[in-house]
């Protein structure tokens, strides 16, 4: 059976644009493979050989400062993309954060395909505009908000990105750590935790089972989130 064919999640990915003999054509030169929690793909500087889709689970890519300090740059989800890279190396290091399903694409075999496909280029294309808009709202989130803002966007970045996939917006699934939260964020790990005991308390929000957090009051959140 042709894997593509058979994705469940086709239609969220860079390969939705293609047809059944085009999407043959792709499932010849990938190789999927299931990474347990906290594995490394690939690291910052790593010749990038490969390109990814994530089908489950959830990665997270950050750099590493000169003092050692951490920066995570993005959590991506099902359907994302991951490997894009200017040079002939990767600007940052990939590693899971839950259990992930993956796509590994060889980096020579895709760009001849992409040649061949424009669909999917362009696909590629819309996508890393996508990626490009969430850094400018990262950017934001870094520079002027306070840390109960930058919590409150938080929740609501997971919130509609699970909405725009068909799940459930609320309560909001949050996989990460405190400290890959701090780590996203700009804020330690403690400021993190305090920020949430105080959403808690407020009644904003309440922390349920299985890394769930559920928004009891949406209007609240979008107001602090805005500053308001």
């Amino acid at each position: 059976m042709n894997p593509c064919g058979a994705c469940p999640v086709r239609s969220l990915t860079v390969c939705a644009a293609l047809d059944p003999e085009e999407l043959r054509r792709l499932a010849d030169i990938l190789q999927t493979s299931r990474v347990e929690a906290g594995q490394t793909l690939f690291s910052e500087g790593d010749a990038a050989d490969a390109l990814y889709n994530v089908t489950a689970g959830t990665v997270k890519l950050y750099k590493l400062l000169p003092d050692g300090r951490r920066q995570i740059t993005g959590f991506l989800v099902t359907g994302d993309f991951l490997g894009l890279a200017v040079n002939d190396s990767y600007a940052y290091t990939a590693e899971t954060v839950t259990a992930a399903t993956l796509c590994r694409f060889p980096r020579k075999k895709i760009d001849a395909l992409m040649d061949e496909f424009p669909k999917m280029q362009r696909r590629l294309f819309s996508m890393a505009s996508n990626e490009l808009a969430a850094a400018q709202d990262q950017m934001l989130l870094l520079g002027r908000k306070t840390a109960k803002e930058k919590i409150c966007s938080f929740l609501l970045m997971l919130s509609q990105r699970a909405a725009r996939r068909g799940h459930k917006e609320n309560p909001v699934y949050v996989p990460m750590s405190r400290a890959d939260i701090a780590d996203y964020l700009g804020l330690t790990t403690e400021t993190v935790s305090r920020t949430f005991t105080q959403l808690k308390t407020a009644g904003a929000i309440s922390l349920q089972e299985g890394n769930k957090v559920l928004i009891s009051d949406m209007d609240a959140i979008y107001d602090m989130a805005e500053g308001c």
